[in-house]
């Protein structure tokens, strides 16, 4: 101490001002205080020794100092204060947005997926206590008494069911080679039409003549559904091919056939004016250019998109097999692949279907049937209207939550597993089986977007199909119409009912999507999502009560 004053006092007494001496640094760093040293010389700078005095200021830079000194000494300030730390510590604020704010480009909330499952697990833990403690038993057993019984014979009949589908191959072979009224364009549609109406009638009264129960009869009549949709797409597609193919077998003699432009099917997005349009602008072509682009529209038309199978190269067993297998309801020459089947995760896949299976027995069992049960009870022993619907309003509400869980498991297990390991095991490589429907804003979005393959067959069989004859509004309510006799048909099988609650519930989103897409509502977007989940659940349980007990 006594030699650091007397130190002090030497220099006021020699007239210079010089820096109190640092303390021992750490020598890595130094050596980088050397290394900067020495490449200040390479850059003609004064090399000075490192004594370790340093007064903690830069010198100033000339006015006339060269651009890259300048940038240097940036560098060195940028890099100071960066090493700066403030004694206590501060909080870096920024003008950000909350992670749920409509702004927010915030997307990833897997976190509230895996909370839906916990939630679940919870349910069925506090379950099984308190069948535990009522009877004795962790499970009640009367919804998995109408699962198991006649399995086999539901299974056994529902492979007949998809091998009767296969007839549409031979049946196009004929189309495609007959040379007279067999032809597609002329007689193969109808006979083809027919086929599928004997054949959706016998298959849904089947489950009919043979007593089974409800579970199997909605598995049943859901599957055959699905699997004339299959059909009707490979057929009128494939059929669709064959015209193409005579039509430019015919051009190789253009003098006796028409030259009149394709005709192209149209998109969604696709105006019939449009079509005119499109129409008469081929028409003012010459002869000569249009015959060619005609034959090169109708040559990659027979091609698939990804252009390496070429009609008639799919009519085939295998292709129509694989075709069958594949989680789509729109046939194509070819589909994009995966590289190959990862089994681990068609194992979990398969694995989440029978869970989410227990998970909708359990919530059936404990939730909607003794609802129901009690309800259709207290039904038979009054007769006033006021009692009668408020038993009715009594049952709805005690099966709003039940039947949202319910609609959240069906939908996991079918577009999310079912599909999802089917498309594991084809290689299916397009999995964008749905969309966000859970931000949809009226019902038309949510059609679009919540079941994307059924969306996609009747955009194309329906409503594309429907398009070149009629407006936009009449092909859209053809494409409701025809969902709507679907899901009454559902129903009708269900609950054995022919009563036209889906069927009216259904026709009636048309006008309700009108008046949310009117300039007073159509912009408020969380309303119309609010108005949406709340028809949503509401429309669920009244569909259920009143089917049941009416």
């Amino acid at each position: 101490m006594a030699s650091s004053t007397s130190h002090q006092r030497q220099d006021v007494a020699d007239g210079i001002l010089r820096p109190r001496p640092l303390k021992p640094g750490n020598p890595g760093v130094l050596r980088a205080q050397g290394e900067n040293s020495n490449h200040r010389s390479a850059l003609g700078k004064l090399d000075l020794p490192n004594s370790g005095m340093s007064s903690g200021r830069s010198t100033p830079l000339p006015p006339d100092a060269p651009p890259s000194a300048v940038s240097i000494s940036s560098a060195r300030k940028q890099k100071r204060a960066q090493q700066k730390h403030r004694l206590f510590p501060t909080i870096d604020y920024a003008a950000r947005l909350s992670h749920f704010d409509p702004k927010s480009e915030y997307r990833d909330f897997r976190g509230f997926f895996v909370l839906f499952w916990i939630g679940l697990a919870i349910m069925v833990i506090t379950t099984m206590l308190r069948n535990i403690k009522d009877t004795g038993f962790p499970f009640r057993v009367g919804v998995w008494a109408l699962l198991t019984e006649r399995v086999w014979q539901l299974a056994l009949t529902d492979g007949v069911m998809i091998a009767s589908t296969a007839l549409s191959l031979p049946l196009h072979r004929m189309f495609r080679n007959s040379k007279g009224w067999l032809w597609w364009e002329k007689g193969g549609m109808a006979v083809q039409s027919v086929y599928q109406a004997l054949w959706l009638i016998l298959w849904i009264n089947w489950p009919f003549m043979l007593g089974w129960t409800w579970t199997a009869q909605v598995f049943f009549t859901l599957h055959t559904i699905t699997m004339l949709m299959k059909m009707h797409s490979y057929a009128f597609y494939n059929g669709h091919l064959s015209t193409t193919e005579h039509r430019l077998s015919s051009l190789d003699h253009p003098e006796n056939v028409s030259t009149a432009a394709a005709v192209r099917y149209p998109r969604s997005s696709t105006d019939l004016d449009e079509i005119n349009a499109e129409k008469e602008k081929k028409e003012n072509k010459d002869n000569e250019e249009a015959l060619q682009e005609l034959r090169e529209d109708l040559a990659l038309e027979l091609t698939s998109p990804l252009g390496q199978v070429t009609y008639p190269q799919n009519l085939t067993l295998y292709n129509y097999a694989d075709y069958i297998l594949c989680p789509t309801l729109c046939y194509e020459l070819e589909y994009p692949r995966t590289e190959r089947t990862q089994y681990l995760e068609l194992f979990w896949k398969t694995l989440a279907v029978f869970g989410c299976i227990f998970l909708l027995t359990i919530t059936s069992e404990e939730f909607i049937v003794p609802v129901l049960h009690d309800a259709s009870l207290r039904l038979n022993t009054i007769h006033s209207t006021s009692e009668t619907l408020l038993i009715l309003s009594e049952s709805i509400s005690l099966l709003l939550f039940p039947f949202m869980v319910t609609f959240l498991l069906v939908f996991l297990v079918i577009f999310e597993y079912v599909l999802g390991a089917f498309a594991e095991i084809t290689c299916f490589a397009d999995r964008h089986f749905y969309s966000d429907w859970w931000n949809s804003c009226d019902w038309l979005e949510f059609s679009r977007e919540w079941n994307i393959p059924v969306h996609h067959f009747l955009r194309r069989h329906v409503y594309g199909a429907s398009r070149p004859y009629m407006s936009r509004n009449m092909s859209t309510l053809i494409t409701f119409l025809l969902s709507a006799l679907g899901h009454e048909l559902v129903m009708g099988c269900i609950t054995k009912k022919l009563r036209g609650y889906g069927f009216l519930a259904q026709m009636l989103q048309l006008p309700i999507v009108a008046l949310q897409r009117t300039k007073a509502v159509r912009g408020k977007r969380l309303f119309n999502n609010i108005c949406f989940w709340i028809s949503m659940i509401l429309g669920l349980s009244m569909m259920c009560a009143l089917y049941v007990l009416v």
